[in-house]
């Protein structure tokens, strides 16, 4: 079986994204007898969904996780609901800020995470990593990621979701004011992590609730 990790690239003016570094990083691994493919999306509203469509044609994985940057979080942040919103607060790469438009008109106002969430943070917390649930993905090119994949997987019995990471040192260190850092080598060993328990856990609990004062975006 496959795995798809899916990372975007650079965005807002930076030079790296954790989550691709996160993700390519972890490509050809293998783990729980899965192999993990790693693919990297453009942060742009009309070319992130073609290259998603195209990496789940492609890899045609029994399990998938999408990763972004939430600079200014503290943890990893397990996102629980996929919102029918795009409302960007900067442009995309490709210059596009649109406001207050959904997703995919006529679409379902949200989709539930299908990862086992509770799971992942139990597991994340006890091995030592920061995590939490967050209940928005806020309305940029990550939650409109978040909700086509999780459009376009609804029935077919793959489980799917989207991860936050923190920003890298080097990020925190050039912004400013400064924001909440995580170095790479513990974002890779968290979000391995939390793919053996994707893959493990017996069932997604969906109606897990976010944690109290969760952070949003």
């Amino acid at each position: 079986m496959n795995i798809l990790l899916t990372g975007f690239e650079p965005f807002g003016g930076d030079v790296i994204n954790p989550s691709w570094e996160v993700a390519r990083a972890l490509h050809g691994q293998v783990i729980g007898g899965a192999t993990v493919q790693a693919r990297c999306l453009p942060t742009t509203f009309d070319g992130a969904p073609a290259a998603l469509e195209n990496a789940l044609a492609v890899c045609r994985p029994g399990l998938v996780i999408a990763l972004g940057l939430a600079s200014g979080r503290a943890e990893i942040s397990i996102e629980r609901l996929a919102v029918n919103l795009i409302d960007a607060r900067i442009p995309d790469n490709a210059g596009r800020r649109p406001h207050d438009v959904p997703v995919r008109e006529g679409g379902p106002a949200a989709y539930f995470s299908t990862l086992p969430v509770k799971a992942i943070r139990q597991a994340l917390r006890a091995a030592g990593h920061p995590a939490g649930l967050s209940l928005t993905a806020g309305a940029f090119v990550c939650n409109q990621v978040f909700y086509e994949l999780q459009h376009r997987l609804a029935g077919r019995g793959v489980r799917s979701g989207f991860i936050h990471v923190p920003a890298l040192p080097e990020q925190a260190a050039r912004a400013q004011p400064t924001v909440p850092s995580m170095g790479v080598a513990a974002q890779i060993d968290a979000i391995r992590l939390a793919v053996a328990v994707a893959l493990n856990a017996e069932e997604a609990d969906v109606a897990a609730a976010p944690d109290e004062g969760a952070p949003t975006a």
